[in-house]
């Protein structure tokens, strides 16, 4: 008889180097109540009104995306609390242990929020670390991703598909069915997995029940971001972000200014409002 696989999880208040070991070990892990519900409210309002301009479509099957979901992108832009939520103390410290051993600078690669709506199919299985495929699977850590709970996640309605321990798999091993996990997880708790760890946004089988995520990945800061962070809010509301939350997002140097530098005076030259000194 083959054994479910299970995901870690462990509670807010475990300490940093035992939630790094889990996930360096099964390759994902639940962090319980690392916000409250009340917090993923008002992410739920302050994209209320950009969720409701998005449609969501019927079904392509030989789409990598399922339809039957809203998805939303530019948080940095849309949400003051998903800049906060990009800043937790918990995802710093897991960021520093597990991508600094291959870069100077860790950056956000993309962030989005997804409500998956009854009906919508199970999305194909995928690595994050795809997006690189120079390196043969399992590569080096380049990606950490993760799923903050906006709503309650049950099996039944999107919880997200992982597959633990994936992360140390070859490239063409197939999961069995019972290596699949599906995330369970109450409103404020979050699921990490490392960028080699197989998952999927999860099927909905529910009447009516929607399930809201929002996703963060990080990536090496000298990696291409998919999501292109610089395009995706206006310079000068940029400009006025924390300067932590702006280098989280790209927007600095790394390398000693040897990736990313430019002429000050010619961005300048395109927002006449701007001073130097708001380039710092």
């Amino acid at each position: 008889m083959m054994i479910q696989a299970t995901i870690p999880v462990r509670s807010a208040s475990t300490t940093p180097d035992e939630l790094y070991e889990v996930l360096a070990d099964a390759g994902c892990l639940v962090v319980e109540g690392l916000a409250s519900k009340e917090t993923m409210g008002t992410v739920r309002a302050e994209l209320a009104k950009d969720m409701a301009a998005v449609s969501a479509d019927e079904d392509d099957p030989a789409a990598f995306y399922p339809g039957l979901t809203r998805r939303v992108t530019g948080l940095m832009h849309r949400s003051v609390t998903a800049r906060e939520l990009l800043m937790h103390p918990v995802v710093e410290a897991l960021g520093d242990r597990h991508l600094l051993p291959n870069c100077t600078k860790w950056q956000l690669n993309v962030s989005a929020a997804l409500d998956i709506g009854p009906g919508a199919r199970d999305q194909i299985l995928h690595r994050e670390e795809d997006l690189y495929p120079y390196w043969a699977p399992p590569r080096p850590n380049l990606i950490l991703a993760s799923m903050w709970a906006i709503s309650d996640f049950t099996a039944s309605n999107g919880g997200t598909q992982i597959v633990p321990g994936s992360h140390t798999w070859e490239a063409d091993r197939v999961p069995h069915e019972h290596e699949v996990v599906r995330a369970e997880m109450v409103a404020g708790s979050v699921l990490f997995w490392l960028g080699g760890t197989l998952h999927g946004g999860g099927a909905n089988t529910t009447a009516d029940d929607w399930r809201y995520g929002l996703i963060l990945t990080y990536n090496l800061g000298w990696l291409r971001q998919e999501e292109n962070q610089h395009l995706s809010i206006p310079l000068q509301d940029a400009l006025a972000l924390p300067k932590e939350v702006r280098s989280r997002m790209g927007f600095d140097m790394d390398y000693d200014g040897a990736l990313g530098f430019y002429d000050k005076s010619i961005l300048l030259e395109g927002a006449p409002r701007l001073d130097a000194k708001d380039l710092s």
